[in-house]
């Protein structure tokens, strides 16, 4: 009598599936692949978190600009566990960002970039450009007034491109201005092209490494000849190999696990992104601010000279895939230590440090005019009435007080005018406040002679005992 197959076999006789699973579990990795090979997996885990937690806020969320603001209102306020959810998925977003940066820097400092993994690199580089567009994409579906904001930078900066830099800018507004089809054309980027992209291209890179190998630890002294190097590696698997599962898989699922419980820590803990105001594209005192893993390009982009934005906003982009890109390209063979390799470890370090003082910057953000910064008083004015004091009173109402500092009192964007008159002679203040300046506006078009007077004969006060211009 012929017996009768399982479930599993059936399924296994007709898709080969168990067989595929099994031989991926049992493929051997070398020895000394440990903690620091746990953060591809965590990317991984991330990612599947992500599109959990976006199916749930799918399930309320409405991609429309009149409703999508306030369908996250409800899930955040109103829906049972809606706030956790967003913060699942907007702590899940950072913890991918996170992940995904911290691999590729294991893999460029221990050299697993170089033969015959060049292509193994070339798709993690895709990979997190691919996760840096989900982020930004994501933080647009807030659809609140920062959210729309910082579409218009991303559209402005998308539009400075050579050539297809109009159609580009149109082509993310879904039309010549912002209006119903925007969010709906970012929706569909955010949900199926991206996801697509991202999940081909992790599928490849899973691929690659069932293809080429877990690269080994780097070994000081042994470096890689790719005439040589693919049967070392088949034969130092057959000699000390050991299986995936559940010699390595195991650190993984409990990194992979870790990753997991702090995302819903910080979600229960911290929650959400809070929502800003209603989205008005026609209120011009806003100040977008990307999540937290861009503040380092935003401090870029606000700190630069002028002259110098059209080249760094068109080409930077550009470069920094070329150089990621052309990194195996450039050295795949040789030394992998780390200690061999100073260049590299300066390199990496030169770049983060870097990064972590633009972070810092974009945090602070002084750049930014301060728009609830406190009138000036009449203790800092030094006089309750008269030119000096009115002087003082249009130096608030006309928003001076956002971008200039008088005596630790407004912003940091524009100079600090405490004591501006130990600087500049009346004369040279006339003409910057009738001419204006970058990101200055001429007030000559705003201020009635009489306002213009008060204001010098205000300005001119500011200077400290015994100094005096040109002393």
């Amino acid at each position: 009598m012929k017996q009768r197959k399982t479930p599993l076999q059936w399924l296994n006789d007709r898709t080969g599936l168990v067989n595929l699973i099994v031989s991926v579990a049992v493929h051997p990795v070398p020895p000394g692949a440990r903690w620091k090979y746990v953060f591809g997996s965590a990317v991984l885990a991330a990612f599947i978190l992500q599109v959990v937690t976006g199916i749930g806020l799918l399930t309320t969320y409405v991609s429309s600009t009149g409703g999508a603001y306030q369908s996250l209102q409800y899930i955040t306020d109103k829906a049972p566990l809606g706030a956790l959810l967003r913060g699942m998925h907007y702590w899940g977003a950072s913890a991918m960002v996170v992940m995904i940066i911290i691999h590729l820097v294991r893999v460029f400092l221990t050299g697993s970039y170089k033969f015959p993994r060049e292509l193994n690199w070339g798709s993690g580089v895709l990979l997190l450009g691919i996760t840096a567009a989900m982020a930004f994409s994501g933080q647009i579906m807030r659809w609140d007034q920062n959210a729309v904001w910082s579409l218009v930078v991303g559209t402005e900066m998308s539009g400075r491109f050579p050539l297809i830099g109009t159609w580009l800018g149109y082509f993310i507004m879904g039309g010549d201005v912002m209006g119903s089809s925007t969010l709906s054309r970012i929706f569909a980027v955010h949900v199926f092209i991206l996801p697509i992209l991202l999940v081909s291209l992790a599928g490849l890179h899973l691929y690659l490494v069932l293809r080429n190998g877990v690269s080994e630890p780097p070994v000081p002294g042994r470096g890689v000849d790719p005439s040589t190097y693919r049967s070392e590696y088949q034969s130092m698997l057959r000699e000390k190999g050991v299986p995936f599962w559940p010699e390595a898989a195991w650190r993984d699922f409990v990194f992979a696990l870790a990753v997991v419980l702090a995302v819903l820590l910080l979600a229960w803990v911290v929650g959400p992104s809070k929502l800003d105001r209603p989205p008005d594209p026609s209120l011009i005192n806003a100040h977008p601010r990307p999540d937290w893993y861009f503040w380092w390009y935003f401090a870029v982009l606000a700190l630069l000279p002028y002259s110098l934005e059209n080249y760094v906003m068109v080409l930077a982009p550009f470069l920094i895939a070329l150089i990621l890109l052309s990194v195996p390209l450039a050295s795949n063979r040789g030394e992998r230590h780390p200690e061999r390799r100073p260049l590299a470890v300066a390199a990496v370090i030169f770049i983060f440090s870097c990064i972590a003082a633009l972070t810092l910057a974009g945090w602070r953000e002084n750049w930014s005019p301060r728009v609830n910064a406190p009138p000036l008083t009449a203790d800092i004015i030094g006089v309750s009435s008269g030119p000096v004091y009115d002087g003082a009173m249009v130096f608030n109402e006309k928003a001076c007080l956002y971008c200039h500092t008088i005596e630790g009192h407004g912003g940091k964007r524009g100079p600090d005018l405490s004591w501006i008159a130990d600087r500049l002679t009346r004369d040279q203040m006339t003409l910057r406040i009738m001419n204006g300046a970058y990101n200055m506006p001429v007030f000559g078009r705003i201020l009635s002679t009489t306002e213009t007077e008060n204001l010098l004969d205000f300005l001119a006060t500011r200077k400290r005992p015994g100094f005096g211009v040109g002393e």
